[in-house]
């Protein structure tokens, strides 16, 4: 409870800051975030002087009063509404990248004030995290590597894409993630050429390249790690995109040091991928960040401007994708540090042969 209300706390600073009395949370993410309840009806009402007004609906409401009993609890079913009609602001802050037209509509009904973008503050609240967090994810991609391994005995020619995503995330939930962190990819021969291809019946063959994209979520935290093997002995073309995007993904988790911008870590292993003449085949950002959504800031591009900070997680996942052929991806969730990038996924990065 002490974390989720100094996350409170620091965004009634911001709020206060902006002269706007109170802010509404709708984002669900951003409101678990900030009390520690996970639903799929809530919203948050945190007023500048720093108390929070929460509203759930009946289903939730015996779940918010054992994690956050601290709270006042507003039961209701339109949550946001209510929590306007109650905030009794000339200004209220509100998710405008979260609220639709219809939505803005009724809370701009509801609100005795005006209504002003808060923007991602949130959002850049999250990006760092605390150790309690970062344990929860390290956790995550515990389990992600052991239902790796326990998957790695059992792929071989005639085993399908879609039989080896449902082994993977069958064990994940055996392991005590609680679910998949995300629809897991598993991409073989030349489909591995389309970086998010959906498992299919499409039988893995010798001389394959396998690409597995796939993560645990546990705790409400995300785990992202792709590994690229080969079905039987690689061709020469195989192991030297296999080694450039390996290459590549080093010398980006090298550069992703606190105060770097995203779109120098990017260069970083974006530049060996161009020197060595497949630019035109890394068509995607290098990574992106990770926690209580698979996918958050800071995003890592070319055209990207955020700077890392310590304790920001981010994924490195530089990849190499031939069309008709096949493809390499190498990722791994990793904690920016002031001492050096902690790699949370630990499954080995050299090229398996199976």
């Amino acid at each position: 409870m002490e974390e989720h209300e100094l996350r409170r706390a620091r965004l009634a600073e911001l709020v206060a800051g902006r002269d706007v009395p109170a802010a509404l949370i709708t984002d669900l993410v951003n409101v678990r975030y900030l009390t520690g309840l996970a639903s799929s009806n809530a919203a948050l009402l945190v007023r500048a002087d720093g108390t929070a007004l929460l509203a759930t609906d009946a289903r939730y409401a015996g779940t918010a009063r054992r994690v956050c009993p601290e709270l006042e609890l507003l039961v209701t079913r339109p949550v946001a509404v209510e929590l306007a009609t109650r905030a009794k602001a000339a200004r209220l802050a509100y998710e405008e990248h979260q609220v639709t037209v219809e939505r803005h509509g009724e809370i701009a009904a509801a609100a005795d004030g005006e209504l002003v973008p808060l923007g991602r503050a949130v959002e850049g609240l999250r990006q760092v995290k605390d150790e309690a967090e970062i344990a929860l994810l390290r956790e995550a991609c515990a389990l992600t590597d052991r239902a790796f391994d326990a998957v790695l005995p059992t792929i071989a020619p005639g085993v399908t894409e879609r039989q080896i995503a449902i082994a993977l995330e069958r064990q994940m939930v055996d392991l005590g993630a609680e679910a998949p962190a995300f629809a897991s990819i598993v991409a073989g021969g030349p489909n591995g050429a389309v970086p998010h291809h959906r498992p299919g019946d499409r039988p893995l063959a010798a001389g394959d390249l396998l690409t597995m994209d796939f993560g645990a979520l546990y705790g409400g935290y995300h785990a992202d790690m792709t590994r690229t093997v080969a079905v039987g002995e690689p061709a020469g073309w195989q192991r030297e995109i296999y080694d450039l995007v390996h290459a590549a993904q080093r010398a980006g988790i090298e550069a992703a040091r606190p105060g770097a911008a995203a779109h120098d870590v990017d260069a970083a292993a974006r530049t060996v991928i161009v020197e060595a003449g497949h630019g035109d085949d890394f068509p995607h950002g290098l990574g992106h960040g990770v926690g209580l959504a698979i996918h958050e800031a800071p995003l890592m591009g070319y055209d990207r401007t955020a700077k890392l900070a310590d304790r920001v997680p981010i994924t490195a996942e530089p990849g190499v994708y031939l069309a008709g052929r096949g493809g390499v991806r190498i990722e791994d969730t990793l904690v920016v540090r002031a001492d050096g990038p902690e790699i949370l996924t630990r499954t080995t990065k050299e090229l398996l042969v199976l």
